[in-house]
């Protein structure tokens, strides 16, 4: 593996942006700062920092009929619907919060599917209309290997028009090779883009790389992916330095892979393990307020939800500026096909259980269309 220099493409724009600097804009944030941050498009990393402010809290109504007018304008009145496949629970990371982790204490086998048990995931999922799927894997390059991942993501393509991946960070001839067997998208999540905390909850393994990860959005870019999903897990430290941090990464992303379409997700960390107390908890108006200040920030970026949170919050926030959510989720391998699910290890306890069909339908109560894909195949190939 190779190590990033810390001199890489994004990291002098995060050290540009330190802490300090934005908790003193945040703390000098006042009325008049928020709604000159309302009026300005495009918004600066200022304005930003404004609309992440305490300040702001009193303006969300107005932040969310402005958001709400950008997501209309960008992306019209349409949901996208995805499911996630889980090929393997194995994991040679030691990740504090997640159930995978080798020290973990998790309940469950670990097991890494074979390709006529994904053939059976993916036949399983396509019966509900799904043509977006998402191919994770644990930090664990000995179970699933890039040979692995490449016969999988062509396997998924019979199957469905987009397929993405959510798997350690590759390098980028890994990522190109991907991308030649059908690949289209990749979700990575920095976890937290505080050094510090992010040495502290990563003990072992090779995502405790900070630098290799942060510039792994970007070497996927250049192979060619056409989607960059990225995000910070919320809860490892406060909602508002991270979601800044987070917007820094997404417009730089605009820029260095201007060829790709970037969006948002916002994992909230709820279920951790025993040995993990979530530091820095979220609340839902705190939530909120980051993806309306995102929004405002990122017009043309897309905003992902996933089964992390209820059935009743995913459906208040639709009009909020989220684009695409998943559906009738499974964070177990073999949980759609039930390939000895039930004892197999999973990763987070799923919050919305709700069948993609009751899904679909929320979507259209809410007014919006859900859409099973955005475009036809032959406009990839």
């Amino acid at each position: 593996m190779k190590t990033t220099s810390k001199n890489s493409a994004f990291a002098p724009i995060l050290a540009a942006w330190p802490e300090a600097r934005l908790r003193e804009l945040i703390e000098q944030a006042g009325p008049a700062e928020v709604q000159r941050a309302l009026r300005r498009e495009p918004r600066q990393p200022e304005d930003l920092a404004v609309l992440l402010a305490p300040a702001a809290a009193p303006f969300l109504e107005d932040l969310a009929q402005a958001a709400h007018r950008l997501t209309r304008q960008h992306f019209g009145r349409t949901i996208g619907l995805y499911a996630p496949i889980y090929l393997s629970n194995i994991c040679h990371s030691d990740c504090l919060y997640c159930h995978y982790a080798m020290g973990s204490g998790g309940q469950g086998a670990r097991r890494t599917l074979t390709m006529e048990e994904i053939r059976a995931e993916c036949a399983a999922l396509a019966g509900h209309g799904f043509q977006s799927v998402l191919l994770l894997t644990g930090e664990a390059p000995k179970a699933a290997p890039p040979d692995y991942l490449a016969q999988a993501v062509a396997l998924a393509r019979e199957y469905f028009v987009s397929v993405a991946v959510e798997v350690y960070a590759l390098e980028e001839a890994d990522y190109r090779r991907l991308v030649d067997r059908g690949l289209e998208g990749v979700t990575l999540y920095m976890e937290t883009y505080h050094r510090e905390t992010y040495a502290a909850v990563h003990r072992r393994g090779r995502k405790r790389d900070y630098d290799y990860r942060l510039e792994a959005m970007a070497r996927a870019g250049r192979a060619g992916v056409r989607r960059l999903s990225l995000g910070a897990l919320l809860g490892l430290y406060p909602w508002w330095a991270d979601g800044f941090w987070l917007g820094l990464h997404a417009r730089h992303l605009q820029k260095e892979c201007w060829q790709s379409a970037i969006s948002l997700s916002f994992p909230r960390l709820r279920h951790a393990p025993a040995r993990f107390q979530v530091p820095y908890p979220l609340a839902d108006r705190e939530l909120v307020q980051l993806m309306l200040a995102l929004r405002l920030f990122l017009p043309e970026v897309g905003f992902n939800l996933s089964t992390r949170e209820s059935a009743s919050i995913r459906d208040r926030l639709i009009p909020l500026g989220v684009t695409m959510m998943s559906a009738g989720s499974s964070t177990r391998p073999g949980g759609y096909a039930h390939l000895e699910a039930e004892a197999a290890l999973e990763q987070f306890e799923i919050e919305d259980r709700r069948s993609p069909e009751e899904v679909a339908a929320a979507i259209r109560r809410a007014g919006y269309d859900p859409v099973w894909k955005d475009f036809d195949r032959a406009f990839i190939e």
